[in-house]
Parts: structure tokens; sequence; C-alpha cells
């Protein structure tokens, strides 16, 4: 059982279908429904859709973009994504409202039983305090409860809740205080800059001081992602590394950035498709562990959003994908105990995997807190187009993890080299 439809849950959904089992897939709302989100996805977000069997034509409206554009200390540097065996050389745009629906269908059209209008209310407890099912509260066409409960029973349970993740809370598993947090807010333009093919991150976020009319340096990073259908994804994050974090009004900050844009952007009140809205980011594992007394956790619920860039979309299916194979596997065994043992191993399996490069992203996320490091970082790395396509490589984790070129070893050597989150 899967609880919770976004890409991480529809992902291990889809995977445990294809694996021969019978899978049931539980989603509070029903869609298509929105999500908040940049909506833009790197090279190794496309590979796991790759990897899932999910086409991305452009004439189903998948926007590929060739890279990044940096904005930041006076600098426009564009760098195209690198061009590897291990991941494509393109990203994708797709908004969630789309993406979680498609994802979703897929895990259906492989065999997952997709119930929606499921609100999970809490676990279903053995005698071991083991999970063996859920209780849910079922919502009508018009978002209110029915009032009907329904239990749902299954071997393995998985958490794919999100953030906030309400399984994972009543079994015990509260957040890590000593991993990364983000918040994001973003909203919809439009613009003529709808078709734009490649994604925008702006490193500084400058406004005018309505008192004294001097630019100001609001915190917190940006980002301008082309959505394809007339309208621009604009959105910012900060991370609690820093000091403004929690004391600032993120909505008031993005409006007062957005106000300094070129008019002919036509970024602004008239053309603004929506309100703004936040999401919070859990990062670096800030949940664990990955697996216990029978449920088993992957993207958000887990905090397996990326500390170096915010990315969880990609990583949401990663463990999907992962968590997937090991549950497969366990539920081959022959007795209980065997089953165990082999669920057992998720965690380490997901510290193998991203480990290494969470905890090297949790110092970067310290480091970039601090504005001073921040301009320094800006003033003398965005002139160094060769040390900038590292940081890319990176930060979006597309090194080549067997061979490459340099910059490829020296990252999967640091990653491998640094002890796991």
């Amino acid at each position: 059982m899967v609880v919770g439809a976004g890409p991480g849950g529809s992902t291990t959904a889809a995977y445990l279908a294809g694996h021969g089992l019978d899978v049931l897939l539980l989603e509070k709302t029903a869609f298509p429904r929105e999500k908040v989100c940049g909506d833009g996805l790197t090279p190794r977000a496309v590979k796991e859709l790759i990897s899932l069997g999910v086409p991305t034509p452009a004439e189903d409206g998948w926007i590929r973009n060739h890279g990044l554009r940096i904005i930041g200390g006076g600098m426009r540097l564009q760098l195209d994504w690198p061009d590897t065996a291990a991941f494509p050389p393109y990203g994708l745009v797709r908004t969630r409202q789309d993406f979680d629906d498609i994802l979703a269908r897929h895990a259906a059209a492989r065999g997952a039983r997709l119930h929606q209008r499921t609100n999970v209310a809490g676990p279903v407890l053995d005698d071991r305090g083991h999970i063996v099912g859920v209780r849910a509260k079922l919502v009508g066409q018009d978002d209110r409860p029915t009032g009907e409960v329904r239990t749902f029973g299954a071997p393995v349970v998985v958490a794919a809740d999100g953030n906030s993740s309400r399984l994972s809370l009543a079994m015990e598993r509260p957040k890590r205080d000593d991993r990364p947090m983000g918040v994001a807010v973003r909203t919809y333009y439009t613009s003529p800059r709808h078709d734009d093919d490649y994604l925008e991150s702006w490193l500084e976020l400058w406004s005018e001081s309505p008192e004294t009319g001097q630019r100001v340096l609001l915190p917190g990073y940006g980002w301008v992602f082309g959505v394809g259908d007339g309208t621009s994804n604009v959105g910012l994050g900060i991370l609690n590394t820093s000091a403004a974090f929690g004391k600032v009004d993120y909505k008031d900050v993005m409006r007062r950035w957005v106000a300094t844009m070129p008019e002919e952007w036509t970024y602004g009140d008239d053309t603004q498709v929506g309100p703004i809205r936040g999401a919070a980011l859990p990062m670096g594992f800030n949940r664990q562990p990955h697996y216990d007394r029978g449920l088993v956790l992957v993207g958000d619920a887990g905090g397996m959003v990326n500390p170096f860039n915010g990315e969880g979309i990609a990583y949401a299916m990663e463990s999907g994908r992962l968590g997937a194979e090991v549950i497969a596997s366990a539920l081959a065994r022959r007795t209980p105990a065997e089953r165990e043992r082999v669920l057992a191993s998720y965690p380490r399996v997901m510290k193998d995997a991203l480990g290494g490069y969470y905890t090297l992203g949790r110092h970067f996320a310290r480091l970039i807190g601090h504005p001073e490091v921040m301009r320094l970082a800006t003033r003398y790395g965005l002139p160094r187009t060769t040390l900038m396509k590292m940081l890319l490589k990176t930060m979006a984790n597309l090194a080549e993890p067997h061979g490459g070129r340099l910059d490829d070893r020296v990252i999967t050597a640091l990653s491998r080299m640094t002890p796991a989150a």
C-alpha cells in the first residue's frame, strides 16, 4: 500500500505493480490538483521518467530546456546541461497539476489500484507495534468528508504523504532539526518569456527601498521557468540557514523582487495567474529511519529534497524506484523474518545512493546561508565558466557515477568519501 500519489508515491506504485504485486495507491485529493513547485525537471528527473516508461513528447505539452541561466553579481551566465552517458542532456518543464496526474495514471495503467479522495487518518498496528494498514476518511465531490471511514490492510505500507507526513508522525518519526529546511513561494505570470528554453536562477534578489530609492538586497534566491503555455513560473526560496528565515514575509519579498524586472517581461499584478503559494522543502534526509516497523518512507516524507538546489521530484522518484525494488525482494522471501531483514536494508540503500552527497549538500547549505559567503561566491565564481560548469554538475547531481571526466571523478569521490547523511 502506498499513501500519497505525488511523484514518489506514484513511482513506487508503478514499479511495485510492474513487479507483479497487488498495489493500492491512496490519494487524499482528486486529480488534477495543484502543488507548489518550480515545475522544472533536471536531467536527473528526466532519467527517472525514461526509466519509468513515461513518454515526454513536445506535442503532449512537455517543454524541453537546454540548461541553466545564472544571474548574479551583475553577470548573466548560460550553461548547458552536461552531456554524459548517465543522464540525458536536457531537462523538462511541466506543471505539477499535469505532472502528478500523468504519473498517477501511469501507475494505474501498470496495475496499481488508485483510490482518490481517500484521506488517510492514521495507521493500523498489530500487537508488535508494526503497521499493517491504515484508516482513511472518504472525501466527497465537494471536497468535504463524507463521514465514511474505511480500513485498508497491507503487508508493507509506504509513506509518500509529503513534508508533513502525518503517517510518519503517527509512527513516531519526527523531523530532524539538524538538517536543512527550505521554504519556497511561487506563482505564474502570462509573459512572452513563456517559451524560454533555459531554466533561470537568480542568485541575488534586489529591490528598491521606498524610503531612500536605493537598491536593497533581499534574502533568498529566485527562479524563472518558462512553462510553454503562455505563462512563466516565477518563485523564490530561502533556507533555514539564513538569518532571515521565518522572519520575513516571503510573498512580499517576491512582489518587491518581481517589481524590479523589465516591463517587457510583463510580470505584474495584471498578468498574475493565481495567488502566490508557498511550501516547505524538507532536505538532506530530515526524517529517519527510512524503514521501521513496516513503514517505508519515500520522497518528501523522508526529507529527500536535494540541499544543493531544492530539487525534490528526481529524488522522490529515485527513492520510489529503489524502495519498490527492496519491497518486491522482501515480499518474495518465504518467512516474516526474512522479509523483515530485506526491508531493513532500505535505509542503507538510500544512504549508499544519496547519503554522502546529501552530507556535502548540508555543508553547502550552511555556507550559503551567510550573505558574505554568497557575495564572494557570486563575485569570484561566476566569471569562471569552468568552475561554474563543475558547480552546475555538482548542484544538479549529474556527475558520471563511473569514470567520466576529471570533474565527474572528483564529485563522485567526494560523495563516496563523505559520511552518509
